[in-house]
């Protein structure tokens, strides 16, 4: 990996935490997503998405409340997809290294969100002395720019320093310990999808889990038609529920 390709994977990191609206936190964030992406910067496009869509797995249950990040998902996918093609591992194997990563990543959040606040009494400074034409500075400038230091800095370093050591960490692994890392690495999607699960086995919803389950395994269709029949299921449905809720 060259140093050019790891600050592009930085910069990435540094959109996908949510610097740009609906970029960040609603799509770019997404493993899957910015997995593809640094894919396409390590030239390898369809290998970051098989990855990304691997370790996406894990995080189909996410869920960021009251401010609290369990995981950095957006860390995870293009770490575990630059470590994947550079070192040449598998999804399995990829998914393991990025579950960790995920964790450690969620101290740049709470960095973000401690400093950040720090922002907010410069602003009230400006306010003060009634210097308005400053308080952008206060509310976009400053952030984005600890922004950029806390998040394109580190996964620069790692994506490019790790990713020069995979290799023989890989080699050093190798044998047991190689092959407990792909079964972690292969029953993790189950643990995302158990606790999409969860959510959605819930009241009338349940009806809805068997039977995308029975079309799924027995239709033969393929994704595509199942989302638009998905869709247009769930449009019907809501209709009936607005019609009841007039009627009564």
């Amino acid at each position: 990996m060259s140093i050019i390709q790891a600050i592009l994977c930085g910069v990435v990191y540094y959109f996908a935490i949510g610097n740009l609206p609906f970029v960040g936190l609603w799509s770019l964030q997404r493993p899957l997503v910015c997995g593809f992406v640094t894919g396409i910067i390590l030239g390898d496009p369809l290998t970051g998405a098989m990855v990304g869509g691997t370790i996406n797995l894990v995080y189909l249950g996410f869920m960021s409340a009251g401010g609290s990040m369990p995981a950095d998902m957006a860390l995870a996918g293009i770490l575990g997809v630059a470590f994947a093609i550079t070192g040449n591992l598998d999804a399995e194997t990829a998914l393991a290294l990025s579950v960790p990563i995920g964790i450690l990543g969620t101290i740049v959040w709470y960095l973000r969100m401690t400093f950040d606040s720090i922002f907010v009494h410069i602003a009230d400074r400006y306010i003060e002395n009634e210097e308005y034409h400053k308080i952008w500075r206060a509310n976009v400038l400053f952030p984005q720019l600890f922004a950029a230091v806390i998040t394109i800095i580190p996964c620069t370093l790692a994506a490019y320093f790790g990713a020069s050591y995979i290799s023989g960490f890989i080699e050093l692994m190798s044998g047991t310990i190689l092959t407990v890392f792909k079964i972690i690495g292969g029953l993790m999607p189950a643990l995302g999808i158990g606790i999409t699960l969860q959510y959605i086995f819930k009241g009338e919803a349940r009806v809805f889990l068997f039977l995308g389950f029975v079309l799924a395994v027995y239709s033969g269709l393929g994704l595509l038609p199942l989302g638009v029949i998905a869709g247009l299921v769930a449009v019907v449905y809501v209709q009936l529920s607005d019609r009841e809720r007039v009627s009564e």
